[in-house]
């Protein structure tokens, strides 16, 4: 008779090893995040503001910098003060900053002594990839009519998407989706991670507003889904090249924001793009 309760194969733990991290993350930021996004856009804005901070601090370090001096001191500053401009509803002055940023910083970088041999070109991209981010999520959620049901439907979906691309590929796997950028990543994860993006937009996009058209909901979570797992592609990308496991230590055993935050920092801005071309007081699948 076969035992039912026989302990998993030493093939079948490694598959799920880091599934007890992940869920101990989650249950903390998780909760912690859409309660922010839940009390309002100056409780919102405050998590960003401490996101775009820390993630900051982990770009300069990756790229061998010190955010205590110059030119690694610029990316937060330019940062910091572009999302503050968004804040305070100037989101082109806020562009215009990040680019006038990337290019001081570039620059700065380029002239400036230093010890480590990452072009002045990776640090400076920092200053936009976090900047656009942190002025797409300020603009999202300072939309009074509907920035609480964009942004959560936002969150909702990219960590749907990641937990059931996580889910998939570690139950089915099969033929790798890019094994020279990240070699656990398979088409298999890809499709459940956009299924199971699809099944939470609809449940959050239903809860908000019961009349809305399903064929909109999904394909804005599918555009979001994917944009998500654009993002997580080009931060193993990111980590290849820079030869690390994990963007810093910040959560114990389980890496940095930049880990954690990948998706979102590149479905945030494609979020905003679309939230802008609806117009004000729209959802993001108003459209249908």
């Amino acid at each position: 008779m076969t035992d039912s309760t026989a302990a998993p194969s030493p093939a079948e733990a490694k598959r799920w090893k880091d599934l007890r991290k992940r869920a101990l993350s989650a249950l903390v930021l998780g909760p912690s995040a859409v309660a922010c996004i839940w009390l309002g856009a100056e409780a919102f804005t405050a998590m960003v503001a401490l996101a775009v901070a820390i993630l900051a601090w982990e770009w300069v370090h990756l790229c061998g910098r010190r955010t205590r001096v110059f030119p690694g001191l610029a990316v937060p500053l330019v940062v910091m003060a572009a999302c503050a401009l968004a804040v305070d509803d100037h989101p082109r002055w806020a562009l215009a900053l990040l680019v006038a940023g990337f290019l001081a910083t570039w620059a700065g970088a380029r002239a400036l002594p230093h010890t480590v041999d990452q072009p002045a070109g990776r640090l400076a991209a920092g200053v936009l990839y976090i900047g656009l981010a942190g002025i797409a999520l300020i603009e999202l959620r300072h939309d009074t009519d509907a920035g609480r049901a964009n942004v959560l439907f936002l969150f909702l979906v990219v960590w749907a998407s990641d937990i059931g691309a996580y889910m998939a590929g570690r139950a089915l796997g099969g033929p790798k989706l890019w094994p020279a950028v990240s070699p656990n990543k398979t088409w298999s994860g890809a499709g459940g991670g956009l299924l199971a993006a699809v099944a939470v937009g609809l449940a959050c996009a239903l809860a908000f507003q019961p009349g809305a058209a399903a064929g909109a909901v999904v394909a804005v979570a599918v555009l979001l889904g994917i944009a998500s797992q654009a993002g997580d592609l080009l931060e193993s990308a990111i980590k290849r090249h820079f030869r690390v496991k994990d963007t810093s230590s910040l959560i114990p055993g389980h890496g940095g924001l930049l880990d954690r935050l990948d998706g979102v920092l590149a479905a945030a801005p494609v979020a905003s793009l679309l939230s802008f071309a609806l117009g004000y007081g729209r959802t993001l699948w108003g459209w249908g």
